[in-house]
Formats: C-alpha cells, structure tokens, sequence
C-alpha cells in the first residue's frame, strides 16, 4: 500500500468511528423511543447501518494492521516500474500517451489514473524500465506500449 493509500484509509477509519458511529448510536437511540422494536423500521435500518458500519471498520483495521506501506520517493529512481511509481506510457499504434500511477487495489481508481498493481497493465509495465517497448494483453484485446518516463513521487 502507498502512503497515501494509506492516509486515506486512516481518514475513513476516523470518520467512521468519530462522527458515523456516534450518528448511527443516536439514530438507534431514536428509534426506540418510538415504541415496538418489532416494527419500528428506522430501529432496524439504523441497526443495519451499525453493522455495515461496524463492518468496515474492522475491514480497514485489518488492512492497515497487515499493510505493508511503501515510499517511493525514498527509493533512488532506477528507471525501473516498481509498485508506487508513476509511468507514462505511449501507444504506439495511437500514439496516445497516458500517465498511470501503481498502486495497491484498495486505491485503484481508473478514472484518476490510479491502476491495481494486480490489472493486466500495471502487471505488464511493472520490471520494465524506460524505452522499453512491450505488449500488453487487456480485456480489449493486445496493445504495443513504449515507457516513456518513470517518477518515484
């Protein structure tokens, strides 16, 4: 996991447990003062949002505990597509050139260019360095890449 992965799951975690729980908490104490638990349904709603709460929090307790985080701006810049870094490729048969960063799947997000070192991309451009050329098989069939530049931010 990077730093920022990292960061991110610590913010949630604290949200959770420091405004979500004492909100779900009150809820629930609302909604038995209402009377018959049996149908009283904002007390099982509430109750199911405690769980679903309770849930992922101890997900994200558990990721964080077991985490191995990793800084690459520590790490001298070899070139090399390692987990953490960022890289920008070139398609050689569109010559259109995107900039993804490597990072852990809790982080994925495509839409900001934040690809799970487990996808066929990353899997592909990771070990590889700069001005490598390589082929990379995706869902959406086989596509030729050039490495044309490799940060450690």
């Amino acid at each position: 996991m990077t730093i920022i992965g990292a960061e991110q799951l610590r913010k949630e975690l604290d949200i959770l447990k420091f405004e979500r729980r004492p909100a779900i908490a009150e809820a629930i104490g609302e909604a038995r003062e209402l009377g018959d638990l049996k149908e009283n349904a904002e007390y099982h709603a509430a109750r199911e949002e405690q769980g679903l709460c309770e849930a992922r929090v101890r997900d994200i307790e558990g990721k964080l505990s077991h985490a191995q985080i990793i800084d690459v701006t520590t790490m001298p810049n070899t070139g090399r597509v390692i987990f953490g870094t960022t890289v920008t490729i070139l398609n050689i048969d569109t010559d259109e050139e995107v900039t993804y960063r490597i990072v852990g799947e809790d982080e994925a997000n495509v839409k900001e260019n934040l690809l799970s070192v487990s996808s066929p991309i990353a899997r592909g451009l990771v070990g590889k360095s700069v001005d490598d050329e390589i082929s990379i098989t995706t869902p959406g069939g086989t596509s030729d890449f050039e490495i044309t530049k490799v940060e450690y931010i």
